[in-house]
């Protein structure tokens, strides 16, 4: 590790503690034109002073590689051996070198993915504007220093607590106090850090940073907790893990104990016969596997430029049925420009200055703290030159902004919030032009005076601006594609809803002709009923994209959510899966699981594809898995039960473990794979691993009962039993791997070629004998009746399992 990186680390574990030592420094109190010089800002960063985040370090190489070594398992394994090694059966150690190789795969991917990671962690790193030696620049956050003069726009986070000096910006502080009410901060007010700017720009004075500043105390709680979430095929991977290493303790124990002390059999094969019964219980493989394509996938999508704030969001993605969108930044490029500018009926030309010199006064100002904003002084240059008194910004409640002058006010915004009663004499003509897909601003006089608040006083209008975004063009496939996978789209705007729609449909949205008014939802009831029955959403607020999110995850919907602004905070924390374009807020980059660094939503369609092929193919392979543990399990409760010892050697179960299960499982976890998910992890591979577990169990168990009945020898059984499960296992692999392609084929096919030449040319490391007559008829006999059971006990699964979702329908 680096020698500043190890530093950081060094004050990254102390700040957690809440212990980071510090020199005391001088305080300064610049000119917010000028802020800190280069020499104060060095002497507050030399004292200690710097704004270095709290976050829980990174795992680092060495720590990676103790967690990969140091596992419970591993300890078990380690046991084993010792036992095998001190009753000399040092042929049934070749399970060790397949647990090595696991381990050094685990390891090596992790740090890959970590190093990957690391590199697009620094390129989303929040960033700021300071003001140092009178010159502004972008800086990362952490460069940031007590007393800095930093400039706050809308859409950025607050990365310190500071003070206001100079300016006046409406801040949501929604992710520290819960409230979503917007609060305007003055000159002398305090900004808190973690907290938004949702409109307006200031300069402000750094007065807390680092470990000193209020986020601080809040990041590693919510750090805990997010690192405490799992996906529910870990959660499963989990549970299962847990339970075997439970109860394969007692289950050795008691195998240990029946065969040495009750059956009389030598110390060596009843300690090579509970090691054989413990390894086939172990799922060495599955979780190692689960890790591995999870963090490959990661890498995969990191070369598209798709950053992951944590591993989860790929099966969630994976899993999605219902995808929120915005209009903005999503089906439409994230620039807005300006196509024209419509007097009413109220402008009167003789009496009245020109109109786009209005508008030109108007926007020269307001601040650039918005695209609409900045598409206005792009299109309106020219002015009158009149002198604005105050600036009323534009905020996501109030929907309009506004300036004061001496003789008059005038006012722009969303047509239904500016006109209120008055909407519906202008509402065909406005229509008119939002059918069209324009996005209309009203613009005009206001006979009252502007406090920030929803007006209450009589607007005339006196124009109409018709602004838009042009669609992406990537948009009508990428929706196509989300059309034929069965996932249904939702697109939510703070726009008119008529002008979304038509973009919407210009996009090929399923269903976009219907489309809701949101201002006519008051009710949560209303809001579930409109999220059931209709596509597109406009005139939303911040707080009803919450709970349409919500609303969806009530019926049942797995839920993305995609947004770019600081409105779509609060439903992006919410949604089962959010993703957030990198040109969009801080705020929502910061609170999303996927952040697409090139801001292209076209590349969505291979986000979800890859998170389909991930859990699917870690699904088939589970299965394979799962055969060995079931098998294990109940051949040694039979054994148990019936008195008898265990009746395989390790090598054996390494034999079976390598060619059926571990090598195909690791190959096929990375075939492509676009099915949709559905139904629980645990379950569909318990219920997949089901008949082929229990025919093993039945034929071998059968097979050493027969053996015994016909004085046929432990060994060559044992042998028998090998070769039984290799049947069943390449019969499965066989199955898993249709429809059958050249990769998979050549895959089995390769198996089996590995696996014969295992038995030919190495029959002693994996004890593997010759078998008597009676033994070699047994086998031929329990061979053909294996594939039969097979196929009944496969039957007999998926009819219980479809007459239970026919009860599980009725009583729904």
């Amino acid at each position: 590790m680096k020698k500043n990186d190890r530093r950081k680390r060094k004050l990254q574990e102390e700040a957690c503690d809440y212990e980071i030592e510090r020199t005391p420094t001088t305080r300064y109190e610049p000119d917010y034109e000028e802020g800190l010089t280069s020499a104060q800002a060095e002497e507050h960063r030399r004292d200690g002073w710097g704004n270095i985040s709290v976050d829980p370090p990174a795992q680092t190489t060495e720590e990676i590689i103790k967690e990969n070594v140091f596992t419970y398992f591993n300890l078990i394994f380690l046991v084993l051996a010792i036992f095998l090694i001190i009753v000399g059966s040092f042929r049934n150690l070749t399970f060790l070198p397949v647990i090595i190789f696991n381990t050094l795969i685990g390891i090596i991917q992790e740090i890959r993915s970590k190093k990957t990671l690391e590199k697009l962690n620094m390129l989303n790193a929040p960033h700021a504007t300071v003001v140092r030696d009178g010159k502004t620049s972008r800086v990362n956050s952490e460069s940031l220093v007590l007393d800095d003069i930093v400039i706050f726009k809308a859409g950025n986070q607050v990365c310190a607590d500071a003070e206001v000096v100079h300016g006046s910006v409406q801040v949501n502080e929604s992710l520290l106090t819960g409230e979503s009410d917007e609060i305007t901060k003055n000159p002398g007010d305090h900004l808190m850090s973690g907290s938004f700017i949702v409109a307006g720009e200031c300069h402000a004075r750094l007065d807390a940073v680092g470990v000193d500043s209020y986020i601080s105390k809040l990041t590693l709680e919510a750090k805990a907790m997010q690192k405490g979430e799992q996906s529910e095929m870990i959660r499963s991977l989990d549970k299962l893990v847990k339970f075997v290493g439970i109860a394969l303790i007692p289950i050795g124990i008691i195998l240990f104990v029946q065969s040495f002390f009750f059956n009389g059999d030598p110390f060596r094969s009843s300690i090579t016969s509970m090691v054989a019964a413990v390894i086939g219980m172990i799922p060495e493989g599955l979780y190692l596997l689960a890790s591995v394509a999870m963090a490959v996938s990661a890498m995969r999508l990191a070369k598209q430029k798709v950053l992951l704030h944590d591993m989860k969001s790929i099966e969630t993605l994976a899993r999605v049925n219902v995808l929120c969108v915005d209009k903005t930044g999503t089906i439409t490029e994230t620039n807005m420009s300006v196509k024209d500018v419509v007097p009413t009926s109220n402008y009167k030309k003789d009496e009245m200055q020109e109109l786009p010199k209005m508008l030109g006064d108007f926007a020269k100002a307001m601040s650039s703290d918005n695209i609409t904003m900045e598409a206005l002084k792009e299109y309106f240059k020219e002015g009158t030159g009149k002198k604005a008194e105050s600036v009323t910004p534009f905020t996501s409640a109030t929907k309009y902004s506004g300036v004061t002058y001496e003789e008059e006010v005038h006012v722009l915004g969303a047509p239904e919030f500016v006109l209120r009663d008055d909407f519906d004499e202008y509402k065909e003509e406005i229509e008119g032009y939002a059918g069209k897909g324009n996005r209309v601003l009203v613009f005009g006089t206001y006979d009252g005076e502007l406090d920030g608040k929803a007006l209450t006083g009589k607007v005339t209008p006196l124009g109409y601006v018709l602004l838009a975004n042009p669609i992406r063009k990537e948009a009508p496939e990428t929706f196509a594609y989300f059309a034929e996978q069965g996932v249904e789209v939702k697109v939510i705007s703070g726009d008119n809803p008529l002008t979304v729609s038509e973009v919407a449909k210009e996009a090929g949205i399923a269903n976009a002709d219907r489309y809701v008014d949101a201002a006519t939802l008051h009710s949560d009831a209303e809001i579930a009923d409109a999220v059931a029955n209709y596509t597109v959403f406009g005139r939303v607020t911040p707080d009803q994209k919450r709970k349409f999110v919500h609303a969806l995850k009530d019926q049942g919907k797995t839920v993305a959510m995609t947004g770019d602004g600081v409105n779509d905070v609060l439903a992006l924390k919410d949604a089962d899966c959010s993703v957030a374009m990198a040109s969009g807020s801080d705020a929502a980059v910061q609170a999303s699981q996927v952040v697409l660094l090139e801001s292209n939503f076209a590349c969505m369609p291979s986000v979800v594809m890859e998170g389909r092929r991930v859990v699917n193919n870690i699904q088939r392979s589970a299965s394979l898995f799962l055969v060995k543990n079931i098998f294990s399990f109940l051949l040694s409760l039979f054994s148990v039960v019936l008195m008898i010892t265990y009746p395989m050697e390790p090598s054996q179960i390494s034999l079976i473990s390598m060619f059926t299960i571990g090598v195909p499982g690791f190959f096929l976890a990375f075939q492509p794979n676009k099915e949709r998910i559905q139904g629980h992890f645990l379950t569909n591979v318990f219920l997949k691993a089901l008949p082929a577990g229990l025919t093993d169990v039945l034929m071998v168990g059968a097979l050493v009962v027969f053996g015994k009945t016909f004085g046929v020898n432990t060994t060559d059984i044992s042998t028998a039993a090998t070769m039984l499960l290799l049947i069943v296992g390449f019969i499965i692999l066989f199955n898993i791997c249709k429809p059958v392609n050249i990769f998979r084929g050549v895959v089995w096919g390769g198996c089996l070629t590995g696996c014969i030449l295992c038995i030919i040319f190495l029959p002693k490391l994996f004890a593997i004998t010759g078998m008597s007559t009676k033994c070699i008829m047994l086998f031929v006999v329990f061979s053909i009746a294996t594939e039969a059971v097979l196929r009944y006990l496969t039957l007999l699964v998926k009819g219980l399992q479809k007459g239970y979702r026919k009860i599980r329908h009725r009583e729904e």
